[in-house]
């Protein structure tokens, strides 16, 4: 299954990141292109793989989470996020694999890795 996935925990509050934006752009040299964008589902998760098939390919991509909005509705932070774009770069070496990128966010800190 060669595609890649996303999902968000909220650590903050313990719960699935539902209704998070997030977009998804291919970057090649100083070119940005966007490919998909998708709000988070009840669990967190995209309903479908953010990229699979024919552009799903090697190279360098980009992330982006839309955090500060979903805080500001969810918890007490204030109207000026410390954290408001989470902004995740990282390289498909191998697009026969699959990817998962998570992201674990609070209103003031975040972490990913590659899951699976």
């Amino acid at each position: 299954m060669t595609k890649l996935t996303t999902h968000v925990l909220d650590v903050y509050s313990g719960k699935p990141g539902k209704g998070i934006l997030v977009e998804l752009f291919y970057i090649n040299n100083s070119e940005r292109k966007k490919l998909t964008s998708t709000k988070l589902n009840d669990d967190g998760r995209a309903n479908s793989p953010l990229a699979e098939g024919d552009i799903f390919v090697k190279g360098k991509y980009e992330l982006v989470f839309h955090i500060g909005d979903y805080f500001k509705n969810t918890s007490a932070a204030s109207d000026v996020p410390f954290l408001d774009d989470v902004i995740i770069r990282f390289g498909i070496s191998d697009p026969s694999q699959h990817y998962h990128v998570p992201l674990l966010v609070s209103p003031w800190s975040y972490s990913t890795y590659r899951g699976s």
